[in-house]
Formats: structure tokens, sequence, C-alpha cells
């Protein structure tokens, strides 16, 4: 009985694990194409070349403006944040609301958008 009922366990464990996996690879999926829609006018991600943007390569846990090689506005270079998931999510939504003075216009209204590029870029 015991054994039975920890192979049920076990079971949905690992499915609900694999459910969670895919679902993760899938925000990644939309994540990329949203980027290409949306970002990649401006920034790379597959290069460490720097266009109207600065390269997002790692900038999950990068300080802001510190990118050598890229010429930050002053705001955003004393900005003192370091981009994680939160101030990435706060930064698209409204950039001159987190960083007043930076150069970046483009906003993202939408919540599951901004997931799913965060997400995107956290892989980078």
């Amino acid at each position: 009985m015991i054994l039975s009922t920890f192979k049920h366990i076990a079971a949905a464990v690992i499915a609900t694990v694999l459910l969670a996996l895919q679902a993760h690879a899938q925000d990644a999926a939309d994540g990329q194409r949203l980027f290409q829609q949306r970002c990649g006018a401006c920034h790379q991600v597959d290069s460490t070349r720097n266009g109207v943007g600065p390269h997002l390569q790692g900038v999950v846990g990068r300080v802001a403006g510190s990118l050598e090689g890229f010429r930050y506005s002053p705001a955003m270079q004393s900005s003192g944040i370091t981009w994680d998931a939160a101030q990435l999510d706060t930064f698209l939504t409204n950039p001159a609301g987190l960083v007043r003075g930076t150069r970046m216009t483009q906003r993202f209204a939408k919540a599951d958008e901004r997931k799913a590029i965060i997400d995107f870029l956290a892989t980078r």
C-alpha cells in the first residue's frame, strides 16, 4: 500500500515537473519571437555587437549602464540598477518611469509579453 502510494506521488511529481519544463520552454520560444519582433531592431542577443541599444547577452545580473563599448545616457549610467527579472519588468513597463532620462522609449504593456521576453533574456 505504501509503495503504491509512493509510486502515485512520484508519478504526479514527475508529471508536474515535466509540465513546468514544457511551459518554460514555450515561454522561452515565445520570448525569442517577441524579442525579435519588438526588440531586435535595436538590440542583439546572438552576438555581442551593439546597435542602437546595447547587446543584451548576459543582461540579467549586469549593472545597468556598465557594458563597455556602448554609450549610455548619463541617467542609465548613474541608475545603480542591477538587472533582474523584477527590474527588467518595471523598466519594460515604463522605461522613463524607472530611469528618468533613459534613451529607451519602447514600452511593453502586456505582462505576459514582458515575462516571456525576460525569461528568454535569462537564457542568454
